[in-house]
């Protein structure tokens, strides 16, 4: 017959798993002997923040920063996601005047962050019914800030033990505004995301995920790459690649920007 569990125990359990940072964990509940060492799993999984900061001075000082703030809930069959981003990049130089003085100029030369959350329902192993929010500001792009929401199915097309390949496609809607005409832009998108997780080694993994959001006056495509090694059971070192592409640009803004980062990870646990 199972063991009992006193009625009593259950209410410090709850107290004792409130987390108190974002946790990674996929332990199995265990009961051992004592029932008031029982360790529930953490809803909270999948969870990071990356940071990144370069710094150069002398005739000029540039200095670069990159952060990103992951983290995923679940509470039962749903699933909720939060992903925050943000690039900030600035340079300072000096020029001579007419009368011989010199002056010093501080310029920003990119300026971007993007939040994104989303809600999955688990219709079963590896299918899911999503709904998701993207909101993006950028300072040197088109379209300067940005919202879009989107429905979709989930399905997994490749499922190893040390591999898998997940397909997301839906229908959306997007606002953007689009500083050539100073004009709010809004139409229905279609919306994509490919998610590939590669582990080379215990300690080394490959990621690549993929999102395009095409409408009628623009497609917009970003692709991550990122191969990161684990130092321990929190440090992380990864380097990363992105490319992000839109079919509709100003005249003296470039269709495609890439940014590549090396970026220390933590994993909340």
């Amino acid at each position: 017959m199972p063991r009992r569990v006193c009625p009593y125990v259950l209410p410090v359990l709850l107290l004792l798993c409130v987390p108190t940072a974002w946790a990674q964990s996929e332990a199995v509940l265990e009961i051992p002997e004592d029932p008031s060492k029982v360790v529930l799993p953490s809803p909270w999984s999948g969870s990071t923040g990356e940071l990144g900061f370069a710094s150069a001075s002398g005739n000029s000082t540039t200095e670069s920063f990159n952060a990103r703030l992951k983290g995923i809930y679940t509470d039962g069959d749903w699933i909720h996601s939060l992903d925050v981003t943000g690039l900030h990049s600035s340079s300072q130089y000096t020029t001579t005047e007419d009368d011989g003085s010199f002056r010093r100029h501080r310029q920003t030369t990119a300026n971007r962050y993007t939040v994104g959350a989303g809600s999955a329902l688990q219709l079963g192993e590896h299918r899911q019914l999503t709904a998701s929010l993207r909101y993006e500001r950028d300072d040197f792009a088109t379209y300067d800030h940005l919202g879009t929401f989107g429905v979709g199915y989930v399905t997994r097309l490749l499922d190893r033990e040390n591999a898998y390949l997940d397909a997301q496609f839906g229908p959306g809607v997007r606002r953007a505004h689009n500083t050539e005409n100073d004009h709010n832009e809004v139409g229905l998108i279609g919306r994509g995301v490919l998610d590939f997780k590669y582990i080379l080694t215990p300690s080394t993994q490959l990621t690549n995920t993929l999102l395009v959001e095409s409408g009628s006056y623009n497609t917009f495509a970003q692709n991550d790459f990122g191969l990161a090694v684990n130092m321990n059971s929190h440090f992380a070192l990864k380097a990363g690649w992105q490319a992000r592409h839109n079919s509709h640009a100003s005249a003296d803004i470039k269709n495609t920007d890439t940014l590549a980062t090396m970026n220390v990870v933590y994993t909340f646990k």
